[in-house]
């Protein structure tokens, strides 16, 4: 039996799904809020089943699967936007779909701090966000990008592996290129983008040293360049880009961090105390002269230090932004306990917090109450 995937996506977005697992011998798996839950109003796939269902999907979207994995990207109607991807297990077909809703929220809508508008009204520079996979960062870049599209006239040019958020041009001109279809990879789009006439370049990873090498070029020429990075911290960044070139090019690629950053953010989904939606962790790390200094004479190890010293420019640790979301009462204190990087000092700080007996946060970071 061939089964309606779009509908079954819908009915998961529906309910609130983020994520559809489908795999043989099981019903399909829905994760909602963060936990994966089975759909038990529908059958078990079998293998000829769900192959033939999945199949069927990829011909209506015209996609040729090639190899044994396939990623791809599609949407539904005016709704939502859905990333898939097609894989085998234990010779058994099985899939993962990402549910994206078309609307781009705005920050204040994800209730991201208003200073990362503030990173994407500059001309040029490096802004990288970074996070674990499921973090919100597609999302968190697209509110970004948006602001400069309501803004000002820009050429934005993205080149995503593959589209999740399709924009529509406002004041700017956007050009979306999706790796396999419009480009073979980043550093190629990358290296062409820049012989297109671009003011804003959105790269969906910087995975490679030809990426990270483009990039930086192209910010240090006078572009806006916007991308995702994974690190565990915002601080550990510029370790990670220095580090994946050979000796004699380190210095000159710390030399381009330094000359070119503008931000890096680091963000986390966490759920929330109430149990509906998440509440976004998020670190930032701002490209003072203080933090370009340090990258400059290879003084990485003090960046989280000058982090914590740096609330006057709007930089904030990952730990700090924990206990404020914890003192605002939008998370446990399991949760904060969990995630935190100094729970023992976060524990002290605790303590005397409760003496004082604080009950609210003062602080312009402060939640707000829809999240």
């Amino acid at each position: 039996m061939v089964v309606d995937l779009k509908k079954l996506i819908m009915t998961a977005y529906r309910m609130g799904a983020s994520d559809v697992h489908l795999s043989v011998g099981v019903p399909p798996m829905f994760r909602i809020f963060g936990k994966l839950q089975p759909y038990k109003e529908f059958p078990e796939f079998n293998n000829k089943d769900l192959e033939e269902s999945l199949m069927a999907l990829l011909s209506e979207l015209g996609i040729k699967p090639k190899g044994l994995e396939h990623d791809f990207s599609f949407g539904i109607g005016n709704i939502i936007r859905v990333r898939g991807n097609v894989y085998y297990e234990r010779r058994s077909i099985a899939a993962a779909f990402r549910i994206i809703t078309k609307k781009i929220r705005t920050l204040e809508e994800l209730n991201l701090p208003s200073i990362l508008g503030d990173f994407v009204r500059r001309d040029r520079g490096l802004i990288l966000v970074a996070g674990p996979t499921g973090s919100g960062k597609s999302t968190t870049l697209a509110a970004m990008i948006d602001i400069i599209n309501s803004e000002r006239p820009a050429h934005i040019i993205t080149i995503e592996d593959p589209i999740e958020y399709i924009f529509e041009n406002k004041l700017s001109l956007i050009h979306q290129r999706e790796l396999g279809i419009d480009t073979k990879s980043f550093s190629d789009g990358l290296k062409y983008a820049l012989r297109q006439d671009p003011d804003v370049i959105f790269v969906g990873e910087m995975r490679d040293m030809a990426t990270m090498e483009l990039a930086l070029t192209a910010a240090e020429t006078g572009h806006l360049v916007l991308s995702t990075i994974h690190t565990n911290s915002a601080a550990t960044a510029p370790e990670r880009i220095i580090d994946i070139f050979p000796a004699h090019q380190q210095k000159q690629i710390a030399l381009q961090i330094a000359s070119t950053l503008v931000a890096i953010i680091y963000q986390r989904l966490l759920p929330r105390k109430d149990n509906h939606g998440f509440v976004p962790i998020v670190e930032i790390l701002i490209g003072t002269p203080g933090v370009k200094n340090l990258i400059r004479e290879n003084k990485l190890h003090q960046l989280e230090s000058l982090m914590e010293t740096g609330g006057k420019f709007g930089m904030i640790t990952f730990d700090e932004a924990l206990v404020r979301a914890y003192q605002s009462g939008y998370i446990t204190r399991e949760d904060l306990m969990m995630y935190a990087r100094d729970p023992e000092g976060i524990s002290r700080r605790l303590g005397a917090w409760k003496e004082e007996g604080n009950t609210t946060m003062n602080s312009p970071w402060k939640f707000r109450r829809r999240l």
